[in-house]
């Protein structure tokens, strides 16, 4: 975020499809929100601050540092980097929408003083392409700051973070020991670039990974670097990011919230930004499974013994839409 004046403005809403509860006060001028995972696999949530202290909010066990049992830390993070590789892949096959609010945050009352809102749907067009439809946006009453390009990054690609074996090489992974986390048994882990390559921008915080689905559940940190240079600001504030089960398979970014005050460098003074972001309706929207027959991928041809009068069944069978998340 920059200043006003200096970068185009941005438009977001807010639209709330699952139940958040507060928890405790947060750490870091944050609520603690929690949401449902899937039927005896809750969630909780932690605040926008040091999440090594989370030991002591509710839904948060002890961190016990002990090296894992029955299996090598190596070994962790191999199988989540894979499964964090294969969800990504997933997850380019599921429509979605996504809604987000940026409010600024008066000193004097601590109530919003401007935001703006936008609710955008995730779909494929006709040629099977991504695609985002903007379903609405008010006018928005920012006055203090505007949001640029790298903001939409941010809503779009940085919260809700995925580390894939692709992307682990450019990573510091350390293993900090086990949680349990509401329901979950989780390993936890800190993670952050171990090179800042320039025009690239990283996360660094703590990851949660689930120790049955070797998935992330929850993060919680910040993008880095921020952009300090006079004129050319553009800071975010730390975020946690929470995630879902869908389609009892993989976990799914669903809700960010990230908070703070944003240190503006040369006399541009402290602007105190509270954002929600929501990731919601997954739906999928074309299978993943390949079908082979004699060592070729067949997918998208008939089986050579099929009849030709009829479709293969298996090529035309179109999965169930998700059922809601629990509530």
């Amino acid at each position: 975020m920059t200043l006003v004046g200096r970068l185009r403005h941005f438009n977001l809403e807010d639209r709330t499809q699952m139940n958040y509860s507060a928890l405790a006060a947060g750490l870091l001028a944050a609520s603690l929100v929690s949401i449902s995972a899937a039927p005896s696999r809750i969630l909780a949530a932690v605040s926008n601050s040091d999440a090594g202290q989370s030991q002591s909010i509710a839904g948060f066990g002890p961190l016990d540092p002990a090296p894992p049992s029955g299996i090598t830390v190596d070994e962790i993070v191999k199988k989540f980097g894979q499964r964090e590789s294969e969800f990504n892949r997933a997850r380019d096959n599921y429509i979605s929408r996504q809604s987000a609010r940026v409010q600024t945050i008066s000193e004097d009352n601590g109530r919003p003083d401007g935001e703006y809102l936008q609710v955008t749907d995730i779909t494929f067009d006709k040629q099977g392409r991504r695609s985002e439809h903007v379903v609405f946006a008010p006018q928005n009453t920012l006055q203090r700051v505007t949001m640029t390009p790298a903001d939409f990054e941010e809503i779009e690609h940085r919260l809700p973070f995925v580390l894939t074996a692709e992307e682990m090489p450019q990573y510091d992974i350390s293993y900090l020991g086990r949680q349990k986390v509401d329901e979950l048994d989780t390993y936890v882990f800190s993670a952050g670039p171990k090179t800042l390559v320039k025009g690239k921008r990283y996360f660094q915080g703590k990851v949660w990974v689930d120790q049955r689905d070797f998935q992330i559940v929850l993060i919680n940190g910040q993008t880095v670097p921020q952009d300090m240079r006079k004129g050319h600001e553009d800071l975010q504030p730390p975020f946690t990011t929470y995630y879902e089960q869908i389609d009892s398979k993989y976990w799914f970014p669903t809700y960010t919230k990230a908070e703070g005050v944003l240190h503006f460098p040369g006399g541009g003074g402290d602007v105190h930004m509270k954002n929600i972001v929501k990731y919601t309706d997954y739906k999928q929207f074309r299978a993943t499974s390949r079908i082979i027959y004699d060592g070729q991928d067949i997918t998208n041809n008939r089986a050579p013994d099929a009849d030709q009068n009829k479709p293969d069944a298996d090529q035309n069978k179109q999965s169930a839409p998700p059922a809601n998340p629990p509530k």
